[in-house]
């Protein structure tokens, strides 16, 4: 499995993807074409991500084709060299992904080989579920279960801080929340900037930020890219 899951799309002051823009290069290989799957956009329409997504990605020569181009959604995920799947709303990501039924054959092409980005929401999906995504409930889909690649609980966006004067929870009290009821699952809490990649069943951590770690009955673990490199190969949370 190759799997690059990123945190954002955007970091503070800087144009879209251009954080992370090398890494995706260097992640693809020889492999120039990617498959976009923008489902999780609301406010912008598809041919805009799509547009989005080749300026950032173009000056590498990737040539970015947006999955609604296609009559079959699933053959087109069939013959794909690559697949990304774009941020937005992660509820409506998932209610699509659904919808076209595009589940079994995503799992199998990442299980052969397929390079697998994500940022944002299509991180969150690849993980056990979406029930630590920060997004809003839009819509309903069938089931908060996601596709599964990695066997941990993905907290795009992570961050510690707090509004002054404000009392809700903090994100770190809703993940705690998370792991009480949910006793045997992992959270991997990826700040803006972070990124998780899985090569040759190697998995690295690349980010200025430290990688925050939730389970049930451990303390909150805060682990440089050595550290979380380390963990993350000794826990292998990819499915073979």
């Amino acid at each position: 499995m190759r799997l690059l899951l990123l945190s954002n799309s955007t970091n503070y002051g800087t144009p879209y993807l251009e954080h992370c823009a090398s890494a995706i290069d260097e992640f693809l290989g020889k492999q120039r074409e990617l498959l976009l799957i923008p489902y999780a956009a609301v406010s912008v329409d598809y041919g805009k991500y799509e547009e989005m997504a080749q300026n950032a990605l173009g000056v590498f020569g990737i040539k970015i084709r947006s999955i609604h181009r296609y009559d079959d959604p699933k053959e087109a995920v069939r013959n794909a060299e690559a697949l990304a799947v774009a941020g937005g709303n992660t509820f409506r990501l998932l209610q699509l992904l659904y919808f076209e039924d595009l589940f079994d054959v995503i799992r199998e092409r990442v299980s052969d080989g397929m390079p697998y980005i994500g940022w944002s929401a299509g991180s969150n999906v690849s993980g056990i579920s979406i029930r630590t995504t920060n997004d809003m409930p839009i819509v309903q889909p069938p089931s908060f279960i996601s596709l599964g690649l990695i066997r941990a609980q993905i907290n795009p966006h992570y961050t510690d801080r707090v509004i002054p004067e404000h009392n809700g929870e903090s994100r770190l009290q809703r993940l705690l929340e998370f792991a009480e009821l949910n006793r045997e699952d992992c959270v991997l809490g990826l700040p803006e900037g972070s990124w998780l990649c899985l090569e040759s069943d190697t998995w690295c951590y690349k980010g200025n930020e430290k990688l925050v770690v939730v389970e049930y009955g451990q303390s909150v673990r805060y682990l440089n890219q050595e550290e979380a490199s380390k963990f993350l190969n000794e826990r292998k949370f990819h499915n073979p």
